[in-house]
């Protein structure tokens, strides 16, 4: 019998913004499908995997005996079962054989702190400080988080900090990773690495490093060229130390604490240097990471030595972030990107859970008139399940263990995802349903380990119901100055408040008009009427003249923020910069410098910043 699309989560059509129905075309329902490898009119069989909450009763798990993580076991299914079960991964074996992993699931996230945090939103890449050697890095972060939490800050929401695919052209987006489950090494302080001070070497990379400051524009490439060429150096007399190397001991631990996904991750690195990317493009043997050429390859002197290479790497890159990540009080909220490049270590080391011949997007709204196709293959969710979701656990706990809370980029997506087949048009794709009571239920049990708060940025086409269900679990909603109807004071506790994101306008972009001219000249599709209302909702709700200077428009802007009631409150380095270009220009390739645009001024001068002085006096008042 032919797959039912509805049966494997595949909607026949959607309502869009405007509350129009929009029919899938029925070849986009057959590309999905097919991409889904769907067989028979619905998914078959009983899960190995199922989330529950911690409170019973739990009529949908089978009689059986649980054996529990943390030890010992309960009986499910007689008189006088337990009423609450530990929150945890749990083994269930049933009588007839059946074994199941039982995920007990709390009510909800953790909560942020009481009252009101309030706190920075940054791009690291663009932060830099006079000793940065061309680029925003893990010591410039420990600073920034420093000086936030002298002055009354609680947090930092960075830009995602996954690793990008190796190589000695580094992916700008963090947006696009390799890797959701490690970090950009590009982020590296490399004056702090042990022994780097001892090396003549890194000091003339140093000074050649810090002279790109001087650009406004990031340079990647240059960076990396000094940073690697350093780091190989200091890896080269760390190997060669042995047991003497300051951390070496330490760097054992972690080899063994990060284990087989590690050992996987490094290997990826490890043959990408010998054969490119995409890993699709590899020699056939070499393209499953349980094959025994990739075994091979990595018992090789040469594959051994860079694979420890790219591991030290990471142990570098969360040792610094960790020492970055609770300094005065303040903390740091990682940003979670929505996918991972398909070429990349992720989709290479569980490629049967990723549809790679579909890219994830959005539907046409009132600001992206086409739709968008964000380059990355979705998940599978039928094939997440049957994996056990590994490689959504593992993300969210590489994600979550330095962080103070997490900003779920397209929290939407934990419901559903909106799929386009690789070459189609966005306004031609489909939205295929997660399982979400297992993304959800996981979301909340790894946010609880960790005891980190999570902010939902539900911004565009959501269900009714995501908010619903979001709100129950404890999951902060997003909201945003340039798309509520009601003024900061009107807006929810639970939620976190800013004025603008990453895509969209600056304050002084929008008060100048620069940015719609930037849309216009590059002839992109834009909502001139939606543009026009940022500006009047500056002048309304913060109460501003036309004479106001930029200054001003940026105090008066954060001052009605601080109205707001939420939990949460973001002010970005951005607007206290008056920085008229928005970090990201959705729908621009090479026209725009996309993540590429540093902060016009030193870490240095933006703590003494008067704009900066100001905001941070409301926030505190």
């Amino acid at each position: 019998m032919n797959p039912d699309p509805e049966a494997w989560g595949v909607g026949p059509g959607y309502w869009d913004v405007a509350g129009n129905w929009r029919p899938v075309p029925p070849e986009t329902l057959e590309t999905v499908l097919d991409a889904m490898g769907a067989q028979g009119p619905a998914p078959a069989g009983d899960p190995a995997f199922v989330t529950v909450g911690e409170r019973g009763p739990w009529p949908g798990l089978p009689d059986g005996t649980l054996a529990l993580e943390a030890g010992g076991s309960v009986q499910l299914g007689l008189d006088g079962g337990p009423e609450l079960l530990p929150v945890g991964y749990h083994r269930l074996d049933c009588p007839d054989g059946r074994r199941l992993t039982v995920a007990v699931c709390p009510e909800r996230c953790p909560a942020p702190p009481p009252g009101r945090t309030w706190g920075w939103s940054a791009q690291l890449y663009a932060t830099r400080s006079r000793s940065s050697w061309g680029i925003g890095d893990f010591a410039d972060l420990r600073n920034l988080v420093g000086w936030a939490g002298a002055n009354g800050a609680g947090f930092v929401l960075l830009n995602p900090l996954h690793a990008p695919a190796p190589g000695a052209v580094p992916e700008p987006s963090p947006y696009f990773p390799s890797s959701r489950c490690f970090l950009n090494p590009l982020y590296i302080s490399v004056e702090e690495v042990p022994a780097a001070q001892d090396e003549p070497a890194v000091a003339a990379l140093g000074d050649k490093a810090r002279c790109l400051n001087a650009e406004r524009l990031i340079d990647r490439t240059a960076v990396w060229a000094c940073k690697s060429e350093a780091l190989e150096v200091l890896f080269e007399r760390f190997e060669q130390d042995g047991r003497r190397a300051a951390g070496s001991d330490e760097f054992e631990v972690y080899l063994a604490q990060r284990g087989d996904l590690l050992d996987r991750y490094t290997s990826f690195c490890a043959i990408s240097e010998v054969h490119g990317l995409p890993w699709s493009d590899w020699p056939q043997e070499l393209r499953r990471p349980g094959n025994a050429a990739v075994s091979e390859f990595a018992g090789s002197e040469a594959g051994s030595k860079r694979k420890r290479f790219h591991a030290w790497l990471q142990w570098l890159s969360e040792r610094q972030l960790a020492q970055a990540s609770d300094v005065n009080g303040a903390g740091i909220m990682c940003d979670l990107a929505v996918g991972a490049d398909g070429g990349g270590a992720d989709a290479w080391i569980w490629q049967d859970t990723f549809a790679l011949g579909m890219r994830v997007g959005a539907p046409p709204d009132e600001y992206s008139v086409e739709g968008q196709d964000w380059g990355l293959p979705p998940w599978d969710p039928w094939k997440l399940r049957a994996a056990g979701y590994e490689p959504y656990i593992e993300m969210l706990r590489a994600v979550l263990r330095p962080a103070r809370g997490m900003r779920v980029d397209h929290v939407m997506g934990l419901f559903r995802m909106f799929w386009v087949p690789v070459g189609a048009q966005p306004s031609r794709g489909a939205f295929v349903r997660s399982i979400w009571e297992d993304m959800v239920g996981i979301l909340k049990l790894e946010a609880h380990r960790a005891g980190a708060y999570i902010v939902g940025e539900d911004l565009g086409t959501v269900e009714d119901h995501v908010r619903e269900v979001l709100g129950r679990g404890g999951v902060l909603s997003y909201k945003i100055y340039w798309f509520e109807p009601q003024p900061p004071e009107a807006w929810p506790y639970q939620a976190m408040g800013a004025v603008t994101t990453h895509d969209l306008p600056t304050v002084a972009g929008a008060w100048t008009g620069s940015d719609i001219e930037a849309q216009r000249s590059f002839g992109l599709p834009f909502n001139e009427e939606g543009c026009a209302a940022m500006r009047r909702r500056l002048q309304d709700w913060a109460g501003l003249g036309e004479a106001s200077t930029l200054a001003d428009v940026v105090a008066a802007t954060y001052a009605s923020l601080a109205s707001a009631p939420c939990a949460l409150l973001a002010a970005a380095l951005d607007d206290v910069l008056m920085v008229e270009e928005r970090p990201n220009m959705p729908g621009t390739i090479d026209q725009w410098p996309n993540w590429c645009l540093a902060l016009p001024a030193p870490l240095e001068e933006i703590e003494a910043s008067p704009v900066a002085e100001a905001v941070m006096r409301r926030f505190n008042a």
